[in-house]
C-alpha cells in the first residue's frame, strides 16, 4: 500500500484528502513505476474532467522521482534507479502518490542541476513552452511576440525561450512586481496587465502566446498584426476550444489564425530541455514546497492567482 492524495466530493465542491492506504501500482507492459520525490500541482487540476473519469481520485500530472521498476516488455534506456522526471498524459493523472506508473514517452532523466523538488515543477511549463513557441507558432528570429500571464509557470518558460533560444523582440505581460526578472529572463519590454488599457500600448505583434484565457485573451487580438497568430493555453471561451467554433474577433480580425491547444507528453522534448536547463540557457521556476501532511494546504495556495512560483508537495524529503 501507499500514501496518494485523494479528490472526495464533487466536481463543483471537491475535497483534497490524504489517502494512506492506496494500492500500489506495478508496471505491465511497457511501463515504468516511478518511486515520487515529488509532485507540481496545477492550480485548477482538481476540477479536470478526466479526474472525474477514475474510481479513484488521485490528480498529478507533473512529478520527479526515480525508477523503482520496469515492465516486462520495456526497451527503452533507463535502469532502476536513475533519476527522472515526467508529464503524465492528462486524461491519466495519478502523479500525487508515492509511486506512479508513466509511459516510456511521457519520462525523461532530470535535469542533475536541480532538485527533485525543483524538478517536478517544470514538466508541464517546459513541454507547453516548447509547444507553443517552436511546434505552433514557429517563432523566428526578429519576432515580436506578446507572453500573457508571463510571470507564471509557462509563462516564464515561455518568456526564455522565444527570447533566448528564438531570437524574438518579447513583449511580457504581468504584474509591476514581476517586471525586474522578466527582464532578467530575456523580455524586452514589461506592460502592467493592472493598466488600464494595456492592450491599447501594443502593436505590430507577429505571435501573441497567452497563458491565461478570458479575459485577457479577448483583448490580445488589438495587438497582434493582421496576418498574425494568436495561441492560447490559458481557459479559452467556448468557440476555442478543439474547434468546435469560431471566435468572434474574427470579424474584425479576418486574416489573424488563432489556436487553442493542450500539451501532450514528448520524452525526447523533456531530455532536450533538461540539457538546457543544466547548461543554464533555461532557468528553472520558483517552487513552494510543502510536506505531504500538508496537501490541503498545499491545493489551497495553488489555486491562488499571482501567487510566487508553482507549488510542488514533497513525497521524499530533500537531503540537506
Amino acid at each position: 500500500m501507499m500514501k496518494a492524495v485523494e479528490v472526495l466530493g464533487t466536481k463543483a465542491n471537491p475535497e483534497v484528502t490524504l489517502n494512506p492506504a492506496v494500492p500500489k501500482p506495478s508496471p505491465r507492459n511497457g511501463e515504468i513505476l516511478i518511486k515520487v520525490h515529488a509532485a507540481g500541482l496545477t492550480g485548477d487540476e482538481i476540477t479536470w474532467w478526466e479526474l472525474w473519469e477514475h474510481p479513484i481520485r488521485i490528480p498529478g500530472h507533473d512529478i520527479s522521482g526515480e525508477v523503482a521498476a520496469l515492465g516486462p516488455e520495456y526497451k527503452g534506456n533507463l535502469k532502476v534507479g536513475d533519476d527522472v522526471f515526467s508529464m503524465i498524459h492528462g486524461w491519466r493523472g495519478l502523479g500525487q502518490a508515492e509511486y506512479a506508473i508513466v509511459e516510456s514517452a511521457e519520462v525523461a532523466r532530470k535535469p542533475q542541476s536541480l532538485s527533485h523538488a525543483q524538478a517536478s515543477a517544470l514538466p508541464i511549463p517546459l513541454l507547453t513552452a516548447w509547444e507553443a513557441v517552436f511546434e505552433r507558432a514557429q517563432v523566428q528570429r526578429g519576432w515580436r511576440v506578446l507572453v500573457t500571464g508571463a510571470s507564471g509557470a509557462v509563462g516564464v518558460i515561455v518568456v526564455q525561450m522565444a527570447s533566448r533560444l528564438a531570437g524574438a523582440e518579447v513583449v511580457a505581460l504581468a504584474s509591476e512586481q514581476h517586471h525586474d526578472s522578466l527582464r532578467r529572463l530575456g523580455a524586452s519590454r514589461v506592460v502592467d496587465y493592472n493598466a488600464p488599457s494595456w492592450e491599447d500600448t501594443i502593436r505590430d505583434v507577429d505571435v501573441v502566446i497567452d497563458t491565461v484565457g478570458s479575459p485577457v485573451l479577448g483583448k490580445t487580438w488589438k495587438t497582434v498584426k493582421s496576418n498574425g497568430h494568436i495561441i492560447t493555453v490559458g481557459q479559452p471561451p467556448a468557440a476555442w476550444e478543439y474547434g468546435k467554433g469560431r471566435p468572434e474577433e474574427l470579424d474584425d480580425f479576418p486574416n489573424v489564425k488563432w489556436l487553442f491547444f493542450v500539451v501532450t507528453p514528448k520524452a525526447e522534448t523533456l531530455d532536450k530541455v533538461a540539457r538546457l536547463v543544466d547548461d543554464g540557457t533555461i532557468q528553472p521556476i520558483a517552487v513552494e514546497v510543502f510536506p505531504l501532511e500538508k496537501v490541503v494546504q498545499a491545493h489551497k495556495y495553488a489555486s491562488i492567482r499571482n501567487r510566487r512560483g508553482k507549488v510542488v508537495i514533497e513525497f521524499v524529503p530533500e537531503k540537506k
